[in-house]
């Protein structure tokens, strides 16, 4: 994964395992040469093989030397690996293209030879750090509410404290649900991958008030988790705090993703996420969701291309 082009730490086998227990893994590895080429990070459910259920995107990964008609050939082979394998459907999530430190439209091409269908498309929001937009005045006022009322953050370990008092409890009451990590596989990828995964907490006279739990890759910095109490109008907290990741962690990434902002397989948007996204400088990506049969690959010829 060090070497691809469209991939991210997530990735990784060490991030991947956490939740091993819950998935049916069928990661495929394509090989050219002999030499690994390409990735699917992926499991399998019945007939069909899904990348991955477990992480926010995936994709089919390529290394950076990779290119068109190799990673074509790839693709097909990965297709039919699959059908003799009896699976009938490939259910693949591209990774949003902010993600990539090269081009790597080349899945987006090839499912389209193969008449995949697109069944979902998400608008993401984002902020992109070369052509960055100023915070809104409302959002500028929160941030000045915020150090009026003495509040602080702090880069620590507190996922304790942030996990418990506010976004367990903030997620069950508004949403009925729980955060997708426990706090303990929470701690756990932390201390596997201290680099790119960061609490950042904000306190007002030493008790924390809000949080946001921030996932760092090579080019973009993206909070996994945000919450507030219920002060942080009041207070102006997760103003501060989005504040604060958006300007610290972005000395040598091109991007901040504040994940989607769209609702029942990309169908309709949320206007107040939207509202709130924009006024902090974002403005819109889009991520797909393709279905594609397997048994396509009969028919994709390369001299067709």
């Amino acid at each position: 994964m060090a070497s691809a082009k469209n991939a991210t730490f997530l990735f990784n086998r060490n991030f991947m395992e956490y939740h091993s227990d819950r998935f049916e893994d069928f990661s495929l590895m394509v090989y050219k040469d002999e030499k690994l080429y390409a990735v699917l990070p992926a499991n399998k459910k019945g007939d069909t093989v899904i990348s991955h259920q477990g992480l926010t995107y995936g994709s089919f990964v390529l290394q950076e030397k990779g290119k068109l008609l190799a990673a074509f050939e790839a693709f097909k082979a990965a297709l039919e690996f699959l059908y003799t394998e009896g699976i009938k459907t490939l259910d693949i999530r591209v990774i949003p293209t902010f993600y990539n430190t090269l081009p790597a439209d080349e899945l987006s091409y090839f499912l389209f030879k193969a008449n995949a269908t697109v069944v979902k498309r998400d608008a993401l929001m984002v902020i992109d750090y070369e052509n960055k937009l100023r915070f809104q005045k409302n959002r500028r006022e929160g941030i000045n509410k915020a150090i009026r009322n003495g509040l602080t953050v702090q880069i620590d370990d507190n996922y304790e404290g942030f996990w418990n008092e506010i976004l367990i409890p903030n997620l069950q009451k508004k949403h009925r649900v729980k955060p997708v990590h426990t706090l303990e596989e929470i701690k756990l990828l932390a201390s596997r991958f201290p680099q790119h995964i960061k609490q950042v907490s904000v306190y007002k006279d030493k008790k924390i008030v809000a949080g946001t739990t921030v996932f760092l890759t090579k080019t973009t910095i993206h909070p996994q988790y945000v919450s507030g109490n219920v002060d942080k109008n009041t207070y102006g907290s997760l103003d501060l705090a989005y504040d604060f990741i958006i300007n610290h962690f972005k000395t040598d990434k091109r991007y901040f993703d504040f994940n989607i902002s769209s609702e029942e397989n990309g169908k309709h948007l949320n206007q107040g996420l939207i509202f709130w996204k924009e006024s902090c400088g974002a403005r819109t990506f889009t991520a797909d969701n393709y279905v594609v049969e397997t048994a396509v690959y009969k028919t994709l010829d390369l001299s067709l291309i």
